[in-house]
């Protein structure tokens, strides 16, 4: 999946993130937080906070005991609320760490990596209908 489009809305405090398959035609939105999507276009803009915030914070703090985001997976969607797992990765190999995350968050700290989004069939499917 590509993060295709980043909504802000002045009006209210719901913005959208607009996930589009890669190869393929299916698209959908998750609803989420002030702070992420700033964080998300911040990131997306390239501007550096002068000191760092949350998801800079994460992800320096990951740097230092030696993993990497190695990919975000948006795995369940129960009550219209999106679950995701964060999979980190030793940087000198090993096991995955496999860590339960807020699809926004986990969206907002894989922006600046580059780390690649999945989404499971049955979220695609549910969110997208099964073709």
């Amino acid at each position: 999946m590509s993060l295709s489009r980043v909504l802000m809305c002045d009006s209210s405090d719901a913005h959208i993130v607009e996930l589009r398959e890669n190869g393929g035609e299916r698209v959908f939105p998750i609803t989420i937080g002030r702070t992420e999507v700033l964080a998300i276009e911040r990131r997306l803009m390239g501007h550096e906070p002068p000191r760092p915030q949350t998801h800079e914070l994460f992800a320096a703090t990951l740097d230092a005991l030696g993993y990497e985001l190695d990919k975000i997976l948006i795995n369940d969607l129960r009550d219209h609320t999106f679950f995701a797992r964060l999979h980190l990765r030793p940087q000198g190999g090993g096991e995955i760490v496999d860590i339960d995350a807020r699809p926004s968050d986990a969206i907002a700290l894989g922006v600046s990596t580059e780390a690649p989004i999945y989404v499971s069939e049955a979220v695609l499917d549910e969110v997208c209908g099964a073709e």
